[in-house]
């Protein structure tokens, strides 16, 4: 088996065919049928089913990929650190950020990043799961993640700062009067909520539970930029990252009572190269924890 073989397969596998995987990687088809038969017998496995819309992994090979993609992805890795001594990291570097985290931060950092190495190629998600986010941690497949919680060891997690929470509300509700927003104030108030696995619903589910109030659910939102929008037109408050809040609705957004924070974590794969590195100097030198005033 090779490298090139496992690069192959996950082409084959996202692209669902052989023909069009090999024309995004630049090789003949039959040379690349050739390779991915060749894989198979050496494995002695089916690794695709042959179906009348294309190709798709069988049980087995959706196993295979997982490791395979493992393999690669240390396989980039290995060159970008190879190709570090002569300050020229190439290759790719996979970050993800807990749904709502370094909205205001991550971007900086990593415009940054790419001015000083612009062969290093970055590959940028939020991941509303927490649970999901750590998952990826583990198997491997990030570089870097950004998340508010982690069983990592301290060679590996790096407290960056914290991240404070302010409520959204419609234009003219009676509570954007005052500085601050006590949660009491807003007793049977609906909810634009995150969707049920996501940490930032997690976040409000808690807060109210410990007020002792109960969610009204107008609507649920995958991102934070719906839910603000949807909370400034009047359907129902929202609880964001204050950094989440876009300048032209900060207006809107009021910090709350008790305050709410949560610390944020950049957690770096075992072993992590030069650009990791790189990328956590980079996103030290970001202002974090600021009140919601000063954010902009």
């Amino acid at each position: 088996m090779s490298l090139r073989q496992f690069e192959y397969a996950l082409a084959v596998a996202e692209e669902g065919s052989v023909t069009a995987a090999a024309e995004r990687l630049h090789v003949a088809q039959p040379s690349m049928s050739q390779q991915i038969r060749g894989l198979e017998r050496e494995l002695g496995v089916e690794l695709f089913d042959r179906t009348p819309t294309g190709l798709v992994p069988t049980a087995v090979g959706l196993a295979f990929l997982r490791e395979a993609q493992v393999a690669v992805n240390a396989a980039r890795r290995a060159r970008a650190t190879a190709r570090a001594a002569a300050d020229e990291l190439v290759g790719e570097l996979v970050v993800a950020a807990q749904l709502g985290f370094g909205t205001r931060q991550l971007p900086g950092a990593l415009a940054t990043l790419r001015r000083r190495f612009p062969r290093l190629e970055v590959t940028v998600f939020e991941e509303p799961s927490s649970a999901e986010l750590d998952r990826l941690c583990r198997r491997g497949v990030l570089d870097l993640a950004l998340m508010a919680a982690c069983e990592r060891t301290p060679a590996d997690a790096h407290h960056l700062g914290d991240e404070e929470f302010a409520v959204v509300l419609g234009a003219g509700h009676p509570s954007l009067a005052a500085d601050q927003i006590s949660l009491h104030e807003l007793k049977g108030e609906p909810w634009v909520r995150f969707d049920r696995d996501s940490a930032l619903d997690g976040v409000l589910l808690n807060v109210l539970r410990d007020n002792d109030l109960t969610p009204a659910t107008a609507a649920r939102v995958s991102q934070t930029a719906t839910a603000v929008r949807w909370a400034a037109h009047g359907l129902g408050a929202t609880l964001v990252p204050a950094s989440a809040v876009p300048a032209d609705h900060e207006h809107l957004a009021r910090p709350i009572f008790p305050a709410v924070s949560q610390p944020v974590i950049a957690v770096l794969r075992q072993g992590a190269g030069p650009a990791e590195k790189a990328l956590l100097d980079l996103l030290r030198q970001q202002t974090w924890s600021e009140p919601l005033s000063q954010v902009s």
